[in-house]
């Protein structure tokens, strides 16, 4: 089943609002197997709102419009969709009456513009918004079915919630439609599209493979549409893990969390501790494990050691180290990682020491080098990187690459 959103608004075409809405609609529509195939994001202008609505009833079984509904003149999706759908507004009583008791419940006087919010098309199915004063609308037109919603966020998740996803459960001819993800790290696009091609190849026509590639990582997302639920997951599992097993060593898990999210999840299920020295990423790498919940019960804390006077005071790297093979060394990382894991009592640490740019290279140690050392339970382990990236680039890539080096050796060390 598809599905168009046409999300109304000059304030977002002019940048002064982001639209967060289609990104939830469309998160919603999917759990319930409808596909997003459009979103357009139109001004509060009659014509171009009926342009809109020609064009997604013409080509969706399900249109989604938010925005446009308040009572002030410059919201005109009301007279167009009185235009479009040729119904006269009509005063819906029920909406009157909750409107009159949301003003008289702040004791605020009702002027005649807020009475104007009870008004909904003849022809429209009323969505009760308990939440705010504008109804939405549930319209048939031809095959498609409208859904007319605030633009609010919280109204328009209420109405989604209660009213709109019922009534798209309810339509006939939707199937099934179920995601499996995989998160992998440390391999290319190509490379990796390359070491899965005999299994992408296999896959029939109702399951297909998306890749979503992002810094340092690809996460793969496998889809199937059918009207068999069990035997659709069963074979979708089966691909799953197929991928999985020729990926393994850059396979860090097969659901939508983050590298991050489970690093967390694993040393805290062997109840291990992590401590950071961090350089050239001045606290990236901290800022990533710290926006997720729970993640003191693995991380200990981090040295921002930017100074070399910091590594050696704070950190505990040999002042001569730095002087015979400079900051940014592997011999200066391995001292890093192994001294902040004394200081603060971790089982594991990393470090990381580098030239992030966009001044500092040198012909032997370019902008983008970067080292990274992780101290284990077993050792301690060294690599090299070099960059080809904006500052932010290199920060962000170097703390992504730690944090994958960190996993692999938490795996390897603890089977």
């Amino acid at each position: 089943m598809r599905a168009e959103i046409i999300v109304i608004g000059d304030e977002l075409l002019i940048g002064q609002v982001v639209d967060t809405n289609s990104n939830w609609i469309c998160s919603q529509l999917n759990e319930i197997g409808v596909q997003v195939k459009h979103i357009s994001t139109i001004s509060d202008d009659k014509m171009e709102i009926i342009h809109a609505l020609n064009l997604a009833t013409s080509r969706a079984e399900v249109v989604l419009m938010t925005g446009g509904l308040g009572p002030t003149k410059d919201d005109l999706t009301k007279q167009a969709l009185s235009e479009y759908f040729d119904s006269e507004l009509v005063f819906d009583e029920e909406v009157l009456t909750h409107v009159k008791g949301i003003f008289a419940k702040y004791d605020r006087p009702m002027l005649p513009e807020n009475i104007k919010q009870a008004e909904v098309l003849k022809v429209a199915e009323v969505l009760f918004n308990k939440v705010g004063t504008a109804p939405g609308m549930w319209i048939k037109q031809g095959n498609s079915h409208v859904a007319i919603m605030p633009g609010v966020p919280y109204e328009m998740k209420y109405l989604m919630e209660h009213e709109v996803i019922p009534r798209i459960k309810s339509l006939p001819g939707r199937k099934e439609l179920i995601h499996s993800y995989i998160l992998t790290v440390g391999i290319g696009e190509s490379f990796l599209a390359s070491r899965i091609a005999h299994i992408e190849d296999r896959l029939p026509s109702y399951i297909k493979l998306a890749y979503l590639p992002a810094p340092v990582q690809v996460r793969l997302r496998l889809s199937g549409e059918g009207s068999n639920h069990e035997l659709l997951k069963k074979e979708l599992d089966g691909f799953t893990q197929e991928i999985k097993d020729e990926i393994k060593e850059h396979c860090i898990n097969n659901n939508q969390k983050s590298l991050e999210e489970t690093i967390l999840e694993e040393m805290s299920a062997l109840n291990l501790s992590l401590a950071l020295a961090e350089s050239c990423t001045g606290g990236y790498v901290s800022h990533l494990l710290t926006e997720i919940p729970g993640s003191s019960r693995v991380f200990l804390g981090s040295i921002v050691s930017y100074d070399n006077s910091v590594k050696i005071d704070s950190v505990g790297v040999n002042e001569q180290t730095i002087r015979d093979f400079g900051a940014v060394s592997e011999q200066t990382a391995i001292e890093m990682a192994e001294g902040v894991k004394k200081n603060l009592g971790s089982d594991y640490s990393i470090a990381i020491t580098g030239i992030a740019g966009p001044e500092g290279g040198t012909v032997e140690k370019p902008v983008g080098t970067v080292w990274v050392a992780i101290a284990g339970i077993k050792g301690t382990y060294s690599l090299k990187y070099l960059f080809q990236n904006s500052r932010s680039g290199t920060i962000l890539r170097a703390s992504k690459n730690a944090l994958y080096q960190l996993i692999k050796l938490v795996r390897e060390e603890n089977k």
